[in-house]
């Protein structure tokens, strides 16, 4: 059978390794597509540049337009990344009747109600298994796997940097600047690790999955983003000691008055699964009412795993060239008109529990001042910690765990807890979840 012909745009570590994966299973692949899947075409920046796949039978292009308006080719592959530059060659591609297959979650998160509204138009497939965690198949797993199901919650660890460094402080005792150097020469962090540290990456993706899981239009801009850079040694220390671990997590809710969709370090029970993966790798743990919990684990990056994700989707795509558009899984798991606008909740709003880390006086009564302001306030406390002094020191750490409480009640309480001249400084405040 005539093979389907691929567009690449950029040809780097996810470029390469879908040519090698296209390559070293190929025939794997055509029995599972029903024919041949092959590369014949790619824009790169460097033409002369040496490449981790063999290039032979591929032309190579440095002009990414010419990938996009040849007319042999049926499914364009953008790995560029970026948002501007990768909108007009995917919506061009589309606009030209061809498939797209993507691993750019800002695309995705920025630009993806107007991305599928154009394919949808022109009856093509978006299809963008790889812009979220890597070589976890779980865009699948929610859009047809749990597609009987009511989703209730998702909480992720989604991106692999982050869990990188907050693994090496916990393990090795290490402060944030240091691991966070380690992972630039690793490869794990760009020169720039703003969008990993500061909760930006994970925010693209948590939109993505909180669209499939809640049937909403894609909403980047209302996702609330904390990052990890605020996190010490002392407080993965103090979570450790109270039976936690530090995690940063993307949580998207189901609520009763809307949404959450939020992205924080966040403390969790060190016997949940999620707690325990480390290192680059990621998980998605997902509560729908007829299933109940599943979790999913894996690489969040890398040539091959990510390669893995964009393969399936050639497969996928491959499969419906000939389905009728209207039988085709729907981009965001709902018929596009059955989106429903729910509200997505401000964070002063969302419900959590607290993890609050203070300096205080040594002296008797600063205790009954801090709990009085808990009490005015209705703010339940689960456990107290006061540590011990380190010589003369005049202030000493006192930790509390509170039960849940909204966060615009918390805001009030740490307000004027830090107003009290027996605190010293500000207050250090980390959600909890029991993720239960």
């Amino acid at each position: 059978m005539e093979p389907v012909k691929v567009g690449l745009l950029g040809l780097g570590t996810v470029g390469g390794g879908t040519v090698n994966v296209l390559q070293r299973n190929g025939d794997e692949i055509c029995r599972r597509a029903g024919r041949p899947i092959r590369v014949t075409r790619a824009a790169t920046r460097t033409l002369d540049k040496q490449r981790i796949c063999e290039t032979a039978g591929i032309e190579l292009t440095d002009d990414p337009w010419k990938v996009v308006d040849d007319p042999e080719i049926r499914i364009v592959c953008e790995l560029i990344g970026g948002t501007e530059i990768a909108r007009e060659l995917v919506l061009r591609a589309i606009g030209n009747g061809k498939h797209v297959v993507t691993a750019n979650k800002a695309l995705i998160a920025i630009h993806g109600n107007e991305v599928f509204e154009a394919a949808q138009q022109q009856g093509v497939t978006v299809a963008f298994e790889a812009a979220v965690a890597g070589g976890i198949p779980i865009i699948k797993a929610i859009r047809e796997g749990l597609a009987g199901n009511r989703i209730e919650w998702l909480a992720g660890i989604i991106n692999g940097t982050g869990n990188f460094i907050l693994t090496e402080m916990r393990d090795k005792g290490r402060g944030f600047g240091e691991v966070l150097a380690e992972a630039q020469e690793l490869g794990y962090a760009e020169a720039d690790p703003a969008f990993d540290i500061d909760g930006t990456d994970a925010a693209h993706k948590l939109t993505i999955l909180a669209s499939i899981a809640f049937g909403i239009p894609l909403q980047f801009d209302r996702v609330y983003r904390e990052g990890i850079d605020r996190i010490t040694i002392e407080d993965v220390r103090y979570a450790e000691q109270l039976g936690y671990r530090i995690k940063h997590l993307g949580i998207a809710r189901r609520a009763e008055q809307g949404i959450e969709l939020r992205v924080h370090p966040t403390l969790i029970p060190e016997r949940r699964l999620i707690a325990n993966v480390d290192g680059v790798m990621n998980a998605v743990l997902v509560r729908a009412d007829a299933v109940g919990p599943t979790l999913y684990y894996g690489p969040g990056a890398g040539a091959d795993p990510t390669a893995s994700a964009v393969v399936a989707d050639l497969v996928d795509v491959t499969r419906a060239l000939t389905s009728d558009p209207e039988n085709r899984v729907p981009h965001l798991a709902f018929q596009p008109g059955a989106l429903a606008d729910l509200p997505i909740l401000e964070m002063p709003e969302v419900e959590t529990a607290y993890y609050l880390r203070m300096s205080a006086e040594d002296r008797p009564g600063v205790l009954a001042e801090v709990t009085r302001i808990f009490g005015d306030l209705g703010i339940s406390i689960e456990a107290i910690r006061q540590q011990e002094p380190a010589g003369e020191e005049r202030y000493v750490p006192i930790i509390f765990l509170t039960h849940r409480v909204v966060e615009a009640r918390m805001n009030e309480a740490i307000g004027r807890i830090e107003a009290l001249p027996s605190i010293s400084g500000r207050v250090t405040r980390i959600r909890m979840e029991t993720l239960s």
